[in-house]
């Protein structure tokens, strides 16, 4: 009689979840490429004014830029979303740490 052992490899979490957080992010890059690249031919075609606005995180720091007439109101969407997105932030981490403890 022969017992056949299945030998089981553990699967590595981190190494699953640090692949499955690239592709999301690789993913998400590429989705605001073509948003980007579609609203340019939009504005470039089109013969009205176009407002424009950014937001880039540079650590902690948000950097926001606005232009056209209504630019005041990307300016001020712009800054929610950083503040919406440092307070999230800093929620995560907070619940992060209490799990790790």
């Amino acid at each position: 009689m022969t017992t056949s052992k299945k030998i089981v490899k553990p699967s590595d979490a981190k190494s699953d979840w640090f692949q499955n957080f690239f592709m999301l992010f690789v993913i998400g890059f590429f989705i605001i490429l073509i948003g980007i690249i579609i609203l340019m031919v939009a504005s470039i075609l089109s013969n009205e004014s176009v407002n424009l606005g950014a937001l880039v995180f540079i650590g902690p720091f948000p950097i926001v830029v606005g232009v056209g007439p209504e630019a005041k109101w990307v300016i001020l969407f712009s800054i929610i979303i950083a503040v919406v997105s440092i307070v999230t932030s800093l929620l995560l981490r907070k619940e992060l740490e209490k799990a790790n403890v």
